[in-house]
């Protein structure tokens, strides 16, 4: 559990870097911002895969596991509808 707690974190981090990057640098260069955040939020997606992947144990209280794998499922399927939107707009800006 622990481990996931801190996956959570590095994930929280990692899309605060993404909405930082926006905000920040509005006048930067375009592409690699984009890549920054494709970056950002594939490795989110990733925490949010490893953390289900450590869920095996036994000592963990079946409920709780339930209830954690609950919110994770939710989250990864968020993130990776935003990775996917992200991937669609950088596609249609490259187009132009």
């Amino acid at each position: 559990m622990v481990d996931c707690i801190e996956l959570v974190n590095d994930s929280i981090d990692e899309l605060q870097k993404s909405i930082c990057e926006i905000v920040c640098n509005r006048h930067s260069n375009f592409m690699l911002i984009m890549r920054n955040i494709q970056t950002w939020v594939s490795a989110t997606l990733m925490d949010e895969d490893t953390c289900m992947d450590r869920f095996s144990s036994k000592a963990m209280n079946e409920y709780a596991k339930m209830m954690v794998r609950k919110r994770i499922v939710k989250i990864a399927h968020l993130t990776s509808n935003t990775l996917a939107l992200i991937n669609k707009y950088v596609s249609s800006q490259i187009l132009h």
